[in-house]
Protein backbone atom coordinates (compact mmCIF):
# COMPACT_ATOMS: atom_id res chain seq x y z
CA UNK A 1 0.00 0.00 0.00
CA UNK A 2 2.70 2.15 0.94
CA UNK A 3 4.27 2.28 -2.98
CA UNK A 4 1.65 3.84 -4.98
CA UNK A 5 1.68 6.65 -1.69
CA UNK A 6 4.74 7.37 -2.73
CA UNK A 7 4.33 7.73 -6.19
CA UNK A 8 1.11 10.21 -5.95
CA UNK A 9 3.10 12.22 -3.98
CA UNK A 10 6.11 12.39 -6.28
CA UNK A 11 4.22 13.06 -10.11
CA UNK A 12 2.70 15.93 -9.13
CA UNK A 13 6.23 17.68 -8.43
CA UNK A 14 7.83 15.66 -11.59
CA UNK A 15 4.90 16.99 -13.78
CA UNK A 16 4.90 20.52 -12.68
CA UNK A 17 9.35 20.47 -13.25
CA UNK A 18 8.63 19.13 -16.44
CA UNK A 19 5.83 21.43 -17.65
CA UNK A 20 8.21 24.42 -16.66
CA UNK A 21 10.97 22.73 -18.06
CA UNK A 22 9.78 21.63 -21.62
CA UNK A 23 7.18 23.77 -22.50
CA UNK A 24 9.29 27.22 -22.64
CA UNK A 25 11.85 24.73 -25.01
CA UNK A 26 9.28 23.78 -27.15
CA UNK A 27 7.67 27.25 -27.60
CA UNK A 28 11.37 28.73 -28.23
CA UNK A 29 11.71 25.99 -30.83
CA UNK A 30 8.52 27.06 -32.43
CA UNK A 31 9.09 30.84 -32.14
CA UNK A 32 12.96 29.66 -34.03
CA UNK A 33 10.92 28.96 -37.44
CA UNK A 34 8.69 31.67 -37.25
CA UNK A 35 9.16 35.50 -38.44
CA UNK A 36 8.15 37.23 -35.06
CA UNK A 37 9.07 40.89 -34.02
CA UNK A 38 7.35 43.02 -31.12
CA UNK A 39 8.85 46.19 -32.64
CA UNK A 40 7.20 47.12 -34.92
CA UNK A 41 4.88 44.97 -33.81
CA UNK A 42 4.03 42.02 -36.60
CA UNK A 43 1.87 38.86 -36.78
CA UNK A 44 4.02 35.50 -36.07
CA UNK A 45 4.75 34.18 -40.04
CA UNK A 46 5.58 30.45 -40.55
CA UNK A 47 9.21 30.89 -42.72
CA UNK A 48 10.92 27.51 -41.86
CA UNK A 49 14.48 26.93 -41.69
CA UNK A 50 14.92 30.58 -42.88
CA UNK A 51 16.60 32.11 -39.59
CA UNK A 52 18.90 29.28 -39.43
CA UNK A 53 20.24 29.63 -42.78
CA UNK A 54 20.22 33.68 -42.33
CA UNK A 55 22.24 32.93 -39.09
CA UNK A 56 24.83 30.57 -40.49
CA UNK A 57 25.13 32.18 -43.87
CA UNK A 58 26.10 35.83 -41.50
CA UNK A 59 29.71 36.49 -41.39
CA UNK A 60 28.93 37.59 -37.68
CA UNK A 61 27.08 34.81 -36.25
CA UNK A 62 30.95 32.77 -37.14
CA UNK A 63 32.84 35.50 -35.83
CA UNK A 64 30.99 35.68 -32.27
CA UNK A 65 31.45 31.85 -32.27
CA UNK A 66 35.48 31.94 -32.67
CA UNK A 67 35.65 35.31 -30.07
CA UNK A 68 33.46 32.99 -27.60
CA UNK A 69 35.55 29.89 -28.58
CA UNK A 70 38.68 31.97 -27.68
CA UNK A 71 37.47 33.58 -24.43
CA UNK A 72 36.30 29.85 -22.86
CA UNK A 73 39.09 27.40 -23.92
CA UNK A 74 41.75 29.93 -23.23
CA UNK A 75 40.45 30.95 -19.74
CA UNK A 76 39.44 27.36 -18.89
CA UNK A 77 43.14 26.63 -19.34
CA UNK A 78 44.26 29.18 -17.38
CA UNK A 79 42.05 28.40 -14.85
CA UNK A 80 42.79 24.63 -14.40
CA UNK A 81 46.77 25.25 -14.92
CA UNK A 82 46.49 27.91 -11.88
CA UNK A 83 43.90 25.72 -9.87
CA UNK A 84 45.50 22.71 -9.76
CA UNK A 85 49.10 24.25 -8.98
CA UNK A 86 47.55 26.21 -5.97
CA UNK A 87 45.11 23.15 -4.96
CA UNK A 88 48.56 21.52 -4.90
CA UNK A 89 50.07 24.65 -2.68
CA UNK A 90 47.23 23.84 -0.41
CA UNK A 91 47.26 20.45 -0.36
CA UNK A 92 51.11 20.70 0.57
CA UNK A 93 50.35 22.68 3.90
CA UNK A 94 52.06 25.89 2.87
CA UNK A 95 52.29 28.18 5.45
CA UNK A 96 48.67 30.17 6.05
CA UNK A 97 47.49 27.70 3.85
CA UNK A 98 43.73 27.58 6.23
CA UNK A 99 43.95 31.61 5.85
CA UNK A 100 44.55 31.07 1.88
CA UNK A 101 41.31 28.71 1.27
CA UNK A 102 39.08 31.29 2.76
CA UNK A 103 40.72 33.82 0.54
CA UNK A 104 40.88 31.82 -2.78
CA UNK A 105 37.01 31.86 -2.59
CA UNK A 106 35.87 35.26 -2.50
CA UNK A 107 36.15 36.14 -5.81
CA UNK A 108 33.73 32.60 -6.92
CA UNK A 109 31.16 34.02 -4.41
CA UNK A 110 31.17 37.88 -5.59
CA UNK A 111 28.30 38.17 -8.35
CA UNK A 112 29.72 38.16 -11.70
CA UNK A 113 28.42 41.75 -12.69
CA UNK A 114 30.20 43.31 -9.54
CA UNK A 115 33.51 40.92 -10.08
CA UNK A 116 33.20 42.76 -13.72
CA UNK A 117 32.84 46.12 -12.33
CA UNK A 118 36.07 45.75 -10.11
CA UNK A 119 37.74 44.47 -13.19
CA UNK A 120 36.37 47.83 -15.18
CA UNK A 121 37.76 49.73 -12.25
CA UNK A 122 41.28 47.99 -12.30
CA UNK A 123 41.88 48.16 -15.93
CA UNK A 124 40.77 51.65 -16.80
CA UNK A 125 42.49 53.17 -19.61
CA UNK A 126 43.59 56.67 -17.56
CA UNK A 127 42.59 55.96 -13.90
CA UNK A 128 42.93 52.21 -13.30
CA UNK A 129 45.34 50.65 -11.01
CA UNK A 130 46.96 48.25 -13.18
CA UNK A 131 47.70 51.35 -16.00
CA UNK A 132 49.07 53.77 -12.86
CA UNK A 133 51.42 50.15 -11.99
CA UNK A 134 52.52 50.35 -15.84
CA UNK A 135 53.16 54.20 -16.15
CA UNK A 136 55.73 54.09 -12.78
CA UNK A 137 57.32 51.10 -14.93
CA UNK A 138 57.87 53.75 -17.63
CA UNK A 139 55.44 52.40 -20.25
CA UNK A 140 52.45 54.33 -21.64
CA UNK A 141 48.57 53.71 -20.98
CA UNK A 142 47.48 50.53 -22.04
CA UNK A 143 44.01 50.37 -24.05
CA UNK A 144 42.75 47.46 -22.07
CA UNK A 145 39.15 47.83 -22.95
CA UNK A 146 39.37 50.27 -25.89
CA UNK A 147 41.74 47.58 -28.26
CA UNK A 148 40.42 44.16 -29.51
CA UNK A 149 43.40 42.16 -28.51
CA UNK A 150 43.51 43.78 -25.08
CA UNK A 151 39.88 43.45 -24.44
CA UNK A 152 40.01 40.05 -25.23
CA UNK A 153 42.87 38.95 -22.57
CA UNK A 154 41.41 41.71 -20.26
CA UNK A 155 37.92 39.31 -20.36
CA UNK A 156 40.00 36.10 -20.09
CA UNK A 157 42.14 37.80 -17.03
CA UNK A 158 38.82 38.28 -15.37
CA UNK A 159 37.14 35.17 -15.88
CA UNK A 160 40.15 33.45 -14.67
CA UNK A 161 39.96 35.52 -11.49
CA UNK A 162 36.56 34.73 -10.86
CA UNK A 163 36.38 30.84 -11.64
CA UNK A 164 39.81 29.55 -10.66
CA UNK A 165 38.93 29.21 -6.99
CA UNK A 166 36.15 26.54 -8.19
CA UNK A 167 38.45 24.34 -9.69
CA UNK A 168 40.88 24.61 -6.92
CA UNK A 169 37.78 23.78 -4.50
CA UNK A 170 36.91 20.54 -6.70
CA UNK A 171 41.07 19.88 -7.06
CA UNK A 172 41.56 20.01 -3.34
CA UNK A 173 38.63 17.91 -2.89
CA UNK A 174 39.98 14.85 -5.04
CA UNK A 175 43.47 15.48 -3.57
CA UNK A 176 42.56 14.80 -0.41
CA UNK A 177 40.58 12.09 -1.49
CA UNK A 178 43.59 9.86 -2.64
CA UNK A 179 45.16 6.84 -0.99
CA UNK A 180 47.90 7.48 1.13
CA UNK A 181 49.76 4.13 1.12
CA UNK A 182 50.45 4.72 -3.07
CA UNK A 183 52.42 7.87 -2.29
CA UNK A 184 54.42 5.66 1.04
CA UNK A 185 55.09 3.16 -1.85
CA UNK A 186 56.63 5.68 -4.21
CA UNK A 187 58.62 7.34 -1.48
CA UNK A 188 60.34 3.47 -0.82
CA UNK A 189 61.00 3.37 -4.49
CA UNK A 190 63.06 6.74 -4.21
CA UNK A 191 60.82 8.44 -6.54
CA UNK A 192 60.51 12.21 -6.75
CA UNK A 193 57.94 14.16 -6.29
CA UNK A 194 57.76 15.21 -10.03
CA UNK A 195 57.47 11.92 -10.86
CA UNK A 196 55.12 11.16 -8.24
CA UNK A 197 52.83 13.99 -9.78
CA UNK A 198 53.05 12.21 -12.88
CA UNK A 199 52.69 8.78 -11.94
CA UNK A 200 50.14 8.98 -9.71
CA UNK A 201 48.65 12.12 -9.06
CA UNK A 202 47.79 13.76 -12.23
CA UNK A 203 46.63 9.98 -13.48
CA UNK A 204 44.59 9.22 -10.37
CA UNK A 205 43.10 12.90 -10.93
CA UNK A 206 42.35 12.61 -14.34
CA UNK A 207 38.35 11.72 -14.05
CA UNK A 208 37.85 14.97 -11.95
CA UNK A 209 39.82 16.59 -13.75
CA UNK A 210 37.98 16.24 -16.79
CA UNK A 211 34.50 16.43 -15.18
CA UNK A 212 36.15 20.17 -13.39
CA UNK A 213 36.95 21.44 -17.39
CA UNK A 214 33.58 20.20 -18.71
CA UNK A 215 31.59 21.88 -15.91
CA UNK A 216 33.68 25.10 -16.95
CA UNK A 217 33.43 25.13 -20.66
CA UNK A 218 29.48 24.73 -20.63
CA UNK A 219 29.48 27.52 -18.16
CA UNK A 220 31.60 29.94 -19.85
CA UNK A 221 30.25 29.86 -22.90
CA UNK A 222 27.36 31.30 -21.32
CA UNK A 223 29.48 34.33 -20.60
CA UNK A 224 27.37 38.07 -21.00
CA UNK A 225 27.98 39.46 -17.38
CA UNK A 226 31.39 40.02 -17.89
CA UNK A 227 31.56 40.96 -21.32
CA UNK A 228 28.50 43.25 -20.84
CA UNK A 229 30.13 45.14 -17.93
CA UNK A 230 33.57 45.23 -19.66
CA UNK A 231 33.06 45.84 -23.09
CA UNK A 232 29.98 45.80 -24.34
CA UNK A 233 30.85 43.59 -27.19
CA UNK A 234 33.18 46.13 -28.29
CA UNK A 235 35.81 47.60 -29.82
CA UNK A 236 33.09 47.19 -32.60
CA UNK A 237 31.93 43.55 -32.24
CA UNK A 238 35.50 41.75 -31.43
CA UNK A 239 34.52 40.72 -28.08
CA UNK A 240 30.97 40.01 -28.39
CA UNK A 241 29.74 36.37 -27.62
CA UNK A 242 26.54 34.16 -28.24
CA UNK A 243 24.63 35.31 -25.55
CA UNK A 244 25.49 38.93 -25.99
CA UNK A 245 24.51 38.45 -29.34
CA UNK A 246 20.95 36.71 -28.93
CA UNK A 247 20.33 39.47 -25.72
CA UNK A 248 21.14 41.82 -28.83
CA UNK A 249 18.84 40.39 -31.03
CA UNK A 250 16.08 39.52 -28.79
CA UNK A 251 15.83 42.82 -26.08
CA UNK A 252 17.09 45.26 -28.12
CA UNK A 253 15.94 44.50 -31.79
CA UNK A 254 13.31 42.39 -30.61
CA UNK A 255 14.04 39.76 -33.16
CA UNK A 256 12.18 37.17 -31.32
CA UNK A 257 12.30 34.35 -34.45
CA UNK A 258 15.74 35.24 -35.28
CA UNK A 259 16.77 35.11 -31.54
CA UNK A 260 15.44 31.79 -30.89
CA UNK A 261 17.23 30.34 -33.84
CA UNK A 262 20.62 31.68 -32.59
CA UNK A 263 19.76 30.00 -29.37
CA UNK A 264 18.96 26.84 -30.59
CA UNK A 265 21.98 26.72 -32.87
CA UNK A 266 24.03 27.96 -29.60
CA UNK A 267 22.92 24.63 -27.74
CA UNK A 268 24.31 22.76 -30.92
CA UNK A 269 27.38 24.48 -30.38
CA UNK A 270 27.68 23.70 -27.01
CA UNK A 271 26.66 20.09 -27.45
CA UNK A 272 28.73 19.23 -30.35
CA UNK A 273 32.25 21.11 -28.54
CA UNK A 274 30.83 18.39 -25.31
CA UNK A 275 30.80 15.69 -27.34
CA UNK A 276 33.90 16.18 -29.28
CA UNK A 277 35.48 16.69 -25.53
CA UNK A 278 34.05 13.75 -24.29
CA UNK A 279 35.10 11.28 -26.98
CA UNK A 280 38.81 12.46 -26.90
CA UNK A 281 38.98 11.45 -23.36
CA UNK A 282 37.01 8.72 -23.27
CA UNK A 283 39.94 6.72 -24.27
CA UNK A 284 41.98 8.31 -20.95
CA UNK A 285 39.57 7.79 -19.01
CA UNK A 286 38.81 4.58 -20.20
CA UNK A 287 42.55 3.11 -18.82
CA UNK A 288 42.05 4.57 -15.35
CA UNK A 289 38.43 2.13 -14.44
Amino acid sequence: MREPVKYLFIWPAFLVVLLIGLFPLIYSLTVSFQSVRLVPPRPPRFIGFDNYVSLLGEERFWQVITTTSGIVFSSVLVQYVIGFAVALALFSRVPGERLFRVVFLFPMLMAPIAVALVGRMLFHSTVGPVNHFFTLLGFPNLPFLTDANWALATIVTVEVWQWTPFVILLMLAGLQSLPRDVYEAASLENATPWQQFWGITFPMLLPISAAVVFIRIIESFKIIDTVFVLTGGGPGISTETLTLYAYQEGFKKFNLGYTSALSFLFLIVVIVIGVLYLAILRPHLEKRS
